[in-house]
């Protein structure tokens, strides 16, 4: 999923603001995993999880990778970047311009 559409941003940035999939998301920058590591780390029931996992797919955030019987979610790396890199520009401009007069 390319987020260089303000929609894009806006969009994902909602996704990762669940806290489970914000935590989901955390665990997989670290190391790819499949839905039964998450259900165990978590403590959260399968349906749950799962649910959590397509709506990151579906965003664009996660992708899946067969493995045998088991499927892996991996983090899009360049999609978090994107979004860090949108985020950190809203930090890096020049000091504020003041105010807009009110008409």
């Amino acid at each position: 999923m390319a987020v260089d559409a303000k929609v894009g941003r806006a969009a994902a940035l909602k996704v990762l603001g669940e806290p489970m999939r914000w935590e989901i998301v955390r665990r997989l920058a670290v190391e790819d995993l499949c839905t039964c590591h998450l259900v165990e780390d978590l403590d959260a029931a399968q349906p749950l999880v799962s649910h959590h996992l397509k709506v990151l797919r579906e965003a664009g955030l996660v992708s899946t990778e067969a493995c045998g019987s088991f499927t892996y979610y991996i983090l899009d790396r360049y999609v978090i970047a994107s979004l860090a890199e949108a985020i950190a520009g809203l930090g890096a401009g020049p000091d504020r311009a003041g105010r807009r007069p009110c008409t």
